[in-house]
């Protein structure tokens, strides 16, 4: 049997075809493997991303709920501090008022204080003239 060179060619070529094959076999494997997981793991990630969204939505309605209740309160608050505005602002002038009071009675006090120690001042001196000139009258010095 002789082959010509053309059928020699063709032969290689299809063993060259079928060696390429066979290497091409296991990466093809591996390829339909890996691309079954990304599936897989897109379709676990599509449903955590439903998931967080679902989360996600229920969480912004109980913080739009916490906020209205927020406000609510405040406005509330801001009512109720009108309200107690001018009580603080008696207390305030009280205050204010008191201060002045213990300052003119201090004052008041020092001024009493010194007409007392100058009027004692006064009467003692006249008092010591008044014993001296006696005894003096008497013949005691």
């Amino acid at each position: 049997m002789v082959i010509s060179y053309g059928a020699l060619a063709g032969l290689i070529a299809a063993i060259a075809f079928v060696v390429l094959v066979l290497f091409t076999i296991p990466m093809l494997v591996r390829t339909a493997k890996t691309l079954n997981e990304l599936n897989e793991t897109m379709q676990t990630t599509n449903k955590s991303i439903q998931q967080i969204s679902t989360d996600v939505d229920g969480l912004m309605k109980q913080s739009s709920d916490l906020l209205d209740k927020t406000n609510d309160l405040l406005a509330d608050v801001n009512g109720k501090m009108k309200t107690i505005d001018p009580v603080v602002k008696a207390a305030a002038d009280l205050g204010e008022s008191v201060q002045e009071i213990n300052a003119s009675s201090k004052k008041m006090a020092k001024r009493f204080n010194s007409a007392r120690s100058v009027r004692t001042g006064v009467f003692s001196s006249i008092l010591t003239a008044i014993l001296a000139r006696r005894k003096r009258r008497n013949g005691e010095d």
